[in-house]
């Protein structure tokens, strides 16, 4: 048997106003004057000097606004590789990602691309990337996605979406402070807590299971129970709760996988445009059939926060639109492997996809 050998997250601080401590964690980083820090930051935050004001720039570090109005792509990584390139004598001394999965996911591909060659769209896939990434720092600003800790970097390509999992790919360092998050409206609060959720049920049901990942997903599912459907944390209590549940449920995949819904939601993703955490949603509301009782809860904190999901999103996609999401939702063998088992492909048909698809 040939057990995985799984990088980690090799330095994390947890705790209210830990931001703060940023400066001190990357001057000993800074490899030179010329050596810039960039910094990519979701542009929610243009004009928050709350969060800009303590981004601890010096010499010529560059902070980049990024839209995460749609999902990273790999022609726009390779675009930030090639402006960093262009605009500076030396390679940074580091890359910081500021902001949800995303942009964090931004982050770890830039942060690869800057020492290996070609187009990020080779790198889709696993164990492709050949070199070790530039120091990269992962500071998240919204819970639940689990990109502050995973080896994977979700990116929409030419033929499919799919992420450069690598060993190279987890953070040097992550800061993990809850106060950063008491800003997310509440529906993006719910669709990226549901991404942790919908880990956990995958992970914890699926065929790869083990006692490394069970113990990270089970963790992580008590919290998001407790968060979704009780009524007993304070808003603090909840956001540091929901920040350690991300964490988790980022775990409990990293030694098994995904599944079902996570591969339809990129079918979706790659067609649609629909972002990730909503994206699971609309699809893990049909998976009764899969996860019963998942979806039970599920849409008992759907119903406990007020939640509508969009209806009726594949009502006027035509054949060859079907046949894209469903090549691509295939395409993703090892989660299906995971959610069904070696003989996925006798009971997941085309026809049974497209029949789910058409409820969304």
């Amino acid at each position: 048997m040939n057990y995985k050998n799984f990088p980690m997250v090799s330095r994390v601080i947890f705790g209210r106003g830990s931001f703060n401590q940023l400066d001190e964690i990357l001057s000993p980083k800074r490899l030179s004057t010329k050596a810039p820090f960039i910094y990519f930051v979701d542009d929610v935050f243009k004009g928050n000097a709350w969060l800009t004001s303590r981004i601890p720039l010096s010499y010529n570090d560059k902070l980049i606004y990024v839209s995460v109005a749609k999902e990273p792509e790999t022609s726009q990584i390779d675009e930030l590789v090639e402006e960093i390139i262009l605009n500076f004598k030396a390679l940074p001394s580091g890359i910081v990602g500021i902001g949800g999965g995303s942009v964090l996911d931004i982050a770890k591909a830039v942060s690869i691309m800057l020492t290996n060659d070609g187009e990020a769209k080779d790198y889709q896939g696993w164990d492709l990337v050949k070199n070790p990434a530039i120091y990269h720092v992962g500071i998240p600003t919204i819970s639940g996605t689990g990109a502050e800790v995973s080896r994977t970097t979700i990116l929409t390509g030419p033929e499919r979406k799919l992420g450069i999992n690598s060993d190279y790919t987890p953070f040097d360092q992550v800061i993990l402070d809850p106060e950063l998050t008491k800003d997310v409206p509440k529906d993006q609060w719910f669709y990226t807590g549901m991404d942790c959720f919908v880990h956990c049920i995958e992970s914890l049901n699926g065929t790869f299971l083990n006692a490394f990942s069970q113990t990270y997903g089970e963790k992580a599912y008590t919290l998001c129970k407790e968060i979704f459907l009780e009524d007993t944390l304070s808003i603090q209590d909840s956001q540091d709760k929901l920040m350690m549940a991300s964490w988790h449920g980022g775990m409990s995949i990293a030694y098994s996988q995904v599944g079902v819904a996570h591969a339809l939601s990129y079918g979706l993703g790659y067609l649609l445009g629909i972002k990730h955490g909503i994206g699971n949603c609309i699809v893990f509301d049909h998976l009764e059939e899969y996860y019963p009782d998942g979806v039970t809860m599920f849409k008992a904190m759907k119903a406990k926060h007020n939640i509508v999901l969009p209806q009726g999103i594949c009502k006027d996609l035509s054949d060859k639109e079907f046949d894209i999401m469903i090549n691509v939702a295939l395409s993703l063998e090892p989660l299906w492997e995971n959610a069904i088992g070696k003989q996925w492909k006798k009971t997941i048909t085309r026809e049974k996809l497209k029949a789910l698809y058409k409820k969304m």
